[in-house]
């Protein structure tokens, strides 16, 4: 099995100054890390995380870091009242839905004065993003999508977030909630047992659970077990596509229904081994030389002494991943549809 990348998440500053931005439902926090000269670059997170707790193990670890900051400005986009230090929304606002965080991200644009973006998800995040590639679909340079959703919420998903509602509305963020998200989020290899000890990465997000209004994330949840599917709508998506997927991830067959959904041409599928849904915490460093190629494509620099190599700890080996990964036309090195492990039908 693959190793997990184990870095002390506290001890990493993920720098980037701040902006409360007001639309109109709601403010949003935007962290903007970067030279904004740049293109932009926006990331959105999973459910109750924000930009720290989803994405600060691939901005610590050093080629990928190096690889997007050295091409992109990035504005770490928090879900509505997700910041660090966020008040307690009001009983009395209005209900926020899939809709509404979509079209958030285009007043966000608009008030930045940006054009078109990269985007990069995290589950929900990953939904709002398509989403919102789908309604402004001249807004989207790329989507790069991880553990990512298109379809409504299936019975076991809709009773599991019904359930931590509720739990959330009469008790809290308390260890019942936090163990249905670390679950969600964490292969079992990190989330440690009754012989082995829970991860730096996991007990940094419990950390982080624990600091975040009850109430916000549970308007989040609501408003993401009323998505809509937006399945057949994929294939009209013009921009490339670049999806990651643990393989112990609960959303792996929701990864490949997407990737059945997306033109296959403008598409590329990467199973990581050993690993849950946030690939951006648990195995940054298999998302290195899918990322370098994908950005190739667009003419974007890859990292300095780069040799499109990956860590001897990454699932991603020359031998296990297709050897059609890469053609020359249209992308220039353009990546096709793969998986980084067996061969399956969707």
């Amino acid at each position: 099995m693959a190793e997990s990348v184990f870095v002390d998440m506290d001890s990493i500053p993920l720098p980037g100054k701040e902006h409360i931005v007001k639309t109109s439902s709601g403010n949003l926090s935007v962290a903007i890390l970067g030279d904004r000269e740049k293109p932009a670059l926006i990331t959105y997170p999973d459910l109750s995380l924000n930009h720290t707790s989803c994405f600060q193990g691939l901005f610590a670890y050093q080629e990928s870091f190096s690889l997007l900051l050295r091409n992109f400005c990035i504005y770490h986009i928090s879900p509505p009242g997700h910041e660090l230090g966020a008040v307690s929304a009001s009983p009395d606002e209005v209900p926020i839905t899939a809709d509404d965080l979509a079209d958030q991200i285009v007043e966000i644009l608009n008030y930045f004065g940006l054009g078109i973006v990269m985007c990069l998800g995290v589950t929900t995040g990953a939904y709002i993003l398509t989403l919102f590639a789908l309604k402004y679909s001249g807004r989207v340079m790329g989507l790069i999508l991880v553990s990512p959703l298109c379809r409504s919420p299936s019975w076991t998903e809709w009773l599991c977030n019904k359930l931590m509602s509720s739990i959330l509305y009469l008790c809290g963020m308390c260890g019942v909630v936090q163990e249905l998200l670390l679950r969600r989020y964490f292969s079992k290899a990190v989330l440690g047992n009754i012989d082995v000890p829970e991860s730096d990465i996991v007990k940094s997000c419990r950390r982080s659970l624990c600091e975040m209004q009850s109430y916000n994330v549970l308007r989040y949840i609501e408003a993401m077990n009323g998505r809509p599917d937006i399945s057949d709508g994929l294939w009209k998506l013009k921009c490339r596509s670049l999806i990651f997927v643990g393989e112990n991830s609960p959303f792996h067959h929701e990864a490949l229904h997407m990737t059945s959904k997306l033109d296959r041409r403008l598409s590329a599928l990467v199973e990581v081994q050993g690993c849950g849904s946030v690939v951006t915490q648990e195995q940054p460093d298999a998302m290195l030389m899918p990322l370098e190629y994908f950005l190739m494509g667009y003419g974007f620099q890859k990292q300095l002494h780069s040799h499109l190599s990956v860590s001897p700890r990454s699932p991603l080996s020359p031998t296990s991943i297709s050897p059609e990964l890469f053609s020359p036309e249209s992308m220039g090195l353009k990546l096709k549809p793969i998986k980084t492990t067996r061969i399956q039908e969707v």
